[in-house]
């Protein structure tokens, strides 16, 4: 039970790392809702996101921070505080994280019907990557200047016409970009 709490604290911790690389060229980072993202934007998305996940406030995600997260999660699910997850407790758990996705996903529809897209970056697989990329000296910890390069390469990557903004246009282009690779879909005779 234990692995399988440390690896769904890895897997939170992982996750929103990704989502604060990603928070560049998505339209979340969209402040003040033109559906335009600049840079000024989206640096700003990635620095409160690394903000936030920096629970220990050392300026580095490590494992301090995913250990921190983790004891959070932990705490928040042991109602009684008796230092046990109970069945009870979990299973509660499991239903509020199933209300919490039922709201997103009709968020999105809503969304959907107004002619916005809510852009989803790919499974564990590609925000392991990204992490491992975001970690550009290899010392298994993402400083904050880690963190805001990889960023920034991420907008620059999506920023097609290089005028300092991300259009709908380009986040499109770049989502059928992301299947060319290894994850790609099977394509009908080998093509």
């Amino acid at each position: 039970m234990k692995k399988l709490s440390i690896y769904a604290g890895l897997m939170a911790f992982s996750a929103m790392s990704a989502s604060a690389i990603y928070a560049a060229p998505d339209g979340r980072a969209d402040q003040d809702g033109n559906r335009v993202v600049t840079k000024a934007e989206a640096m700003a998305a990635a620095d409160a996101v690394f903000t936030k996940m920096d629970a220990n406030g050392d300026g580095t995600l490590n494992d301090s921070d995913k250990d921190a997260i983790l004891a959070k999660r932990f705490a928040a699910i042991d109602t009684d505080k008796n230092g046990a997850i109970s069945q009870a407790e979990f299973m509660a758990a499991h239903e509020m994280r199933g209300e919490r996705r039922a709201d997103r996903r009709e968020k999105r529809m809503e969304h959907s019907k107004m002619g916005k897209r809510h852009e989803h970056e790919g499974g564990r697989d590609g925000r392991m990557d990204i992490m491992a990329r975001a970690d550009s000296n290899g010392d298994k910890a993402i400083s904050q200047p880690e963190f805001r390069a990889a960023a920034e390469a991420r907008f620059a990557k999506a920023d097609t016409n290089k005028d300092g903004r991300i259009t709908p246009d380009e986040r499109k282009a770049g989502r059928k970009g992301r299947w060319n690779g290894p994850m790609a879909p099977a394509q009908p005779n080998g093509g």
